[in-house]
């Protein structure tokens, strides 16, 4: 188990996001599309290029998917690894060739753009036999569906859960970590009694971590935007996205330092603030562990604990999912056997054995989670059942001008610190997202 890797993923969806409504994945695109199984194609002497990303998948778990493709088809594979750097321009450029890769490993929050641009092959009419069984996660999926259509399948996710300080936590009378909302609060609330520093946070969630606010906004039912009719429509000013902006300033207010509600995560880095004693939990990826015990050796794995945050709604918080999806170019020539090679990809056999076993992801559907339950070590666990609740950001091309702009992480921010009312900045983003959303490509 590759415990950095769980959590890396979810960095993705920091550079460009995309999604809708769902909690473990539903049909996931094209299911009202006539429906046909992946063919067998004989692929002898021909070569399928893929593109992979440096640092998603291990060249063993590469050498076992492309294994088990040559020996279904015969056909041979060109990995060619690729760096990050001006990573979607380059597959921009690509994808418009008359000879593009054949398959790409697609950030889940890059598929929209790419879509729209024609630059994806549409995989509908494939969709139920590329899930072979799996209720693919709807973090993963539904930013791959676009208007309806599939196009890409699900690889591997990352997600955010609590990490908390167990010792910590045990010096104010708390020895098991909670699982619902309620004990959540309550076990805070003794945290905060047993420290009286006010550079102290019993849970520390700075007002810019857009992430961790969303989680109370689709809690309580809320989206960021939904569509119909072929036009998105901003919902921050509806009722329930308003009481998940509500219950996020309540909580912020009672448990993080009132410094922190106009910081981000990153200045001060919040895995420092923790690992320096400054906070009882925070809510992070697996990655911060790793990383908390480097900045502070005196911390080590018995001190730590993770759980899924638990909602007000009497479920786990949704979480936002970063993650990996695989793409088929438009105008690849060999465009069944690359479904084939992705079928493969995102077998239940491959994701089980390689992608969770070997890589340690978080794997692309909930049978999977749930089969990798008794492997996954202990304090990973959390983050592999937060995934099963998961949302991300509306599926249009344009929603990363949004996100660059930081108009979201404001929302948060002015909430949280009272320079706007939940429903005056709801309808400062609101106005602004609309028509940026809705900007043809």
């Amino acid at each position: 188990m590759i415990r950095t890797r769980i959590g890396a993923a979810a960095v993705l969806g920091a550079a460009a996001m995309v999604l809708s409504a769902c909690s473990t994945g539903s049909a996931g695109g094209g299911a009202d599309a006539p429906q046909s199984s992946v063919a067998a194609v004989d692929g002898t002497g021909k070569t399928l290029t893929v593109w992979v990303m440096d640092g998603d998948y291990s060249t063993a778990t590469l050498a076992a998917i492309d294994s088990a493709f040559t020996k279904a088809t015969g056909a041979k594979v060109d990995l060619q690894v690729q760096e990050w750097t001006n990573i979607t321009t380059k597959i921009t450029t690509a994808l418009a060739t008359s000879n593009p890769p054949d398959v790409l490993d697609l950030g889940n929050t890059q598929v929209a753009s790419f879509a729209t641009n024609g630059g994806l092959l549409d995989l509908s009419s494939y969709a139920t036999d590329l899930k072979q069984g799996q209720t693919w996660l709807g973090g993963l999926v539904d930013p791959a569906t676009v208007d309806g259509s599939l196009y890409a399948v699900p690889g591997f996710a990352g997600a955010r859960a609590v990490i908390y300080d167990k010792t910590l936590w045990a010096k104010a009378g708390i020895t098991a970590a909670p699982t619902t909302y309620a004990q959540l609060t309550a076990d805070l609330d003794k945290v905060k009694a047993a420290n009286h520093s006010p550079s102290f946070s019993a849970f520390y969630l700075p007002g810019q971590d857009w992430y961790g606010g969303m989680q109370f906004v689709w809690d309580a039912g809320g989206q960021i935007a939904t569509q119909a009719n072929g036009t998105w429509t901003s919902g921050f000013a509806s009722a329930k996205a308003q009481a998940g902006l509500a219950a996020f300033k309540t909580f912020e207010n009672a448990y993080s330092t009132a410094g922190s509600r106009t910081l981000d995560t990153t200045t001060p880095d919040q895995n420092q603030v923790f690992a320096d004693g400054h906070a009882g939990a925070i809510l992070s990826t697996s990655s911060s562990l790793a990383i908390i015990e480097k900045d502070n050796p005196k911390l080590t794995d018995a001190d730590l604990g993770t759980f899924p945050f638990p909602g007000q709604s009497g479920h786990n918080q949704p979480v936002m999912l970063g993650g990996s999806d695989w793409g088929i170019a438009a105008k690849s020539a060999d465009a069944e056997l690359a479904v084939e090679w992705a079928k493969i990809a995102a077998s239940p056999q491959i994701e089980q054995q390689w992608v969770v076993g070997h890589d340690g992801w978080i794997p692309n559907s909930a049978q999977s989670i749930q089969a990798a339950a008794g492997t996954v070590p202990s304090l990973d666990q959390a983050f592999f059942t937060a995934a099963l609740s998961s949302q991300a950001t509306p599926a249009s091309p344009n929603w990363a001008q949004i996100e660059g702009a930081k108009n979201i992480n404001n929302l948060f921010s002015s909430i949280a610190s009272g320079t706007a009312t939940a429903q005056g900045a709801a309808g400062t983003f609101d106005s602004a997202a609309d028509p940026i959303l809705n900007t043809a490509n």
